[in-house]
């Protein structure tokens, strides 16, 4: 069964609420990286330990920052769909994406079946680097 008003009207202030807050985080983010340089987080004198420690610190904030802008971009094309009136259509099958799921992860654009077949063909392990 299609989503309700009521149901689109809820889901639309989740989106909102969440987009709020992942914008006060990012905000938040960047201006701790403009004030944190690597110097200061690692020390006038580092040693090895400490510049190791700092790259961890710096990349860490990077990678919560990133996964922050991506679930943002995916709330603003969550609004994008219910504009366009295909909001909680899977993208793949085209059944109806599950109310729970939709509360649970509003921006999601697959049902559960899809976006399981997804993860196990598209996303790999990282691999090391060295």
């Amino acid at each position: 069964m299609p989503l309700t008003d009521t149901e689109r009207t809820e889901l639309k202030g989740l989106i909102d609420r969440r987009r709020a807050e992942l914008a006060r985080e990012i905000k938040s983010a960047l201006a701790r990286a403009r004030g944190d340089s690597f110097n200061a987080v690692a020390g006038e004198a580092p040693d090895a330990g400490d510049e190791a420690l700092a790259s961890l610190v710096v990349d860490t904030e990077n990678a919560e920052t990133r996964r922050d802008a991506d679930e943002l971009q995916a709330l603003d094309t969550a609004l994008a769909r219910m504009a366009q009136g295909n909001y909680g259509i899977c993208d793949d099958c085209g059944d109806e994406i599950p109310l729970e799921r939709l509360r649970a992860n509003p921006g999601a654009t697959r049902c559960v079946r899809c976006q399981s077949v997804y993860e196990k063909t598209h996303i790999r392990p990282s691999e090391p680097t060295l």
